[in-house]
C-alpha cells in the first residue's frame, strides 16, 4: 500500500483493533446487555473494514455527513465515511490519541475559541490522517466553521483535486424550502454518479429507505418507552441509536433486529418495574450533543443523584416517515427529514424557536425536573439563545442549568468543576444525594 494510503488508514485501523478487543472480551463475559453491546461492535466493524477495503481497493469512496440523506449513497452502492471521524474512539468516545491532538490543536495558527471538533478535523486534515475520497459532499450547515472546514479540504495541496458538492440547505422551513432541498438531493446524485461511476436505482432507493423507516419507527417507539417513570435505560444509549441509523450502513437489516432487541429490552424492563439504572430520583434533559467524555459524567449523576438523562439532542427528534411510493414522494419526505428533523441542524438552521419549541415538547412528554444546556464551546448559535432557553423553562416551571463546556477538551472545564456545578444546582432545587 502506499505509504500516505497507510498513514491515512491508521486511526481506522487502531480503531478495528480496539473493537475487535472490546468484541472478543464482551463475547467471552457474561453481561444483561451485551446482546444489545455485541452488535454495536460489529457494525462499527464492517464499517471501517468496509472504508479499508475500498482505500486498498481502489473502490469509490465518498467523504460525506449524517444530514446528507445516507440512504442515497447506500442505494448506490457507495461506502461513504464522515471527515471528522478521527475526532472520535470507538462508539463515539474519546480517541487514544485525543489529548496529544489536542496539544496539536493548540499549535495551529487557528483561534482557540473555533469549536474544538473543527479544530480537530483540520490537524487530522492537515497531518495526513484523513482517508482521501474519491469526492466530498459537504455540510454548510448548521455552522459557519463547517464551511471553513470544507474550505481548508477544498483547499489543501492533497485533497484539492477533489470533486466537492455540498448540497444547499434553506434558512427557513415550509413546503418551499424542502421542495428546493430534495432539487438539491437529485443535483448530489448527478455528482455522485458523475464522479464515482455508480448510478441510482430508484427500485434500490426504495428497499433501502423502506428498511431506514422500519429503524425510525423503532426509534420513536423506544423513545416513547422512555417517557417511562423510572426509564427503561441509562444514559447513554440515545448516541448509538442515532449512529445506526444516520451512519453508514444504515440499510443493514441485522440492525433492524438490533433496534427490536433494543425495544423489546426496554419494553420488558417497562413492564418488569426493572430499569437499567435503579433508584432514579431525577429526570434531566441534557439539551446538545453528548460530548466524548460523558460517560464519567452520566455515571456519577445516576449513582451520585439517582439523576437519569431521559432525552438528549441527538436521541430525540421527531422524524418524518419516508412514503416510498413513488420517487417524487422518496426525494421529498428525504430531504424533509434531513433538512428539517436531523438533530442539531434542525434547532440551529433557523431561528430560535426551533430550540424553544424542542424544550417545551419533550418537558412536557417527558416529565423533566431539569434542563441542563452544556453549551459547547463551539455551539454560539446555542449560546446565542441561553436566555430564551432559561425563560422557556422558567415559563415551564422547571430549573435549568448553564454550564459550559467542552465536547472533547476536559481541560477547558474538568470533569470535577462539572460535578461540583451539578451538585450545587441540585442542592438548590432541594434534591438529595442518594444514601451510601
Amino acid at each position: 500500500m502506499d505509504p500516505k494510503n497507510q498513514r491515512r488508514l491508521e486511526r481506522v485501523l487502531e480503531d478495528i483493533s480496539s473493537a475487535e478487543m472490546a468484541l472478543q472480551f464482551l463475547e467471552q463475559s457474561p453481561g444483561e446487555l451485551n446482546h444489545l453491546y455485541i452488535p454495536l461492535l460489529k457494525h462499527t466493524l464492517r464499517v471501517n473494514r468496509k472504508t479499508v477495503e475500498c482505500v486498498e481497493q481502489e473502490r469509490p469512496l465518498v467523504a460525506s455527513y449524517f444530514s446528507n440523506a445516507p440512504e442515497i449513497c447506500a442505494a448506490m452502492d457507495i461506502h461513504w465515511f464522515t471527515p471528522l471521524g478521527q475526532c472520535y474512539g470507538v462508539g463515539g468516545g474519546e480517541s487514544s490519541h485525543l489529548m496529544e491532538d489536542l496539544e496539536a490543536c493548540d499549535k495551529l495558527p487557528v483561534a482557540s475559541d473555533i469549536c474544538t471538533l473543527l479544530r480537530l478535523a483540520l490537524y487530522h486534515l492537515d497531518a495526513g490522517l484523513v482517508p482521501l475520497p474519491t469526492a466530498l459532499v459537504a455540510l454548510i450547515e448548521p455552522c459557519d466553521g463547517l464551511v471553513g472546514l470544507h474550505e481548508a479540504m477544498r483547499c489543501h495541496r492533497e485533497w484539492r483535486h477533489i470533486p466537492v458538492f455540498a448540497p444547499d440547505p434553506p434558512y427557513l422551513g415550509g413546503e418551499r424550502s424542502v421542495n428546493y432541498f430534495a432539487h438539491e438531493l437529485r443535483r448530489m446524485v448527478s455528482f455522485l454518479e458523475e464522479h464515482t461511476g455508480q448510478r441510482l436505482d430508484i427500485d434500490r432507493l426504495r428497499g433501502v429507505t423502506k428498511e431506514t423507516n422500519k429503524k425510525y419507527e423503532l426509534w420513536a417507539e423506544w423513545s416513547e418507552l422512555r417517557r417511562a417513570s423510572p426509564c427503561p435505560h441509562g444514559s447513554i444509549w440515545e448516541l448509538p441509536i442515532f449512529y445506526v441509523v444516520q451512519g453508514p450502513g444504515c440499510e443493514d437489516p441485522n440492525m433492524t433486529g438490533w433496534y427490536e432487541d433494543l425495544f423489546a429490552d426496554a419494553e420488558k424492563r417497562v413492564r418488569e418495574k426493572r430499569p437499567e439504572v435503579s433508584n432514579q430520583k431525577i429526570r434531566s434533559l441534557w439539551f446538545d450533543i453528548q460530548p466524548v467524555w460523558i460517560g464519567d459524567l452520566f455515571l456519577w449523576m445516576e449513582q451520585e443523584w439517582g439523576a437519569i438523562e431521559v432525552v438528549d439532542m441527538v436521541g430525540y427528534c421527531p422524524f418524518t416517515p419516508v412514503d416510498t411510493s413513488t420517487e417524487e414522494t422518496m426525494f421529498h419526505d428525504l430531504a424533509k427529514r434531513n433538512l428539517m428533523d436531523t438533530q442539531m441542524v434542525r434547532q440551529a438552521r433557523g431561528l430560535a424557536d426551533n430550540f424553544l419549541s424542542d424544550i417545551n415538547r419533550i418537558v412536557k412528554d417527558y416529565k423533566i425536573d431539569c434542563v441542563i444546556w452544556p453549551g459547547h464551546m463551539g455551539h454560539k448559535d446555542g449560546a446565542a439563545s441561553v436566555s430564551l432557553m432559561r425563560e422557556t423553562c422558567r415559563d415551564l416551571g422547571v430549573p435549568f442549568l448553564h454550564i459550559g463546556v467542552d465536547q472533547f477538551d476536559r481541560r477547558y472545564t474538568t470533569i470535577d468543576q462539572m460535578k461540583d456545578r451539578i451538585s450545587q444546582f441540585f442542592s438548590t432545587m432541594g434534591w438529595e444525594k442518594m444514601s451510601p
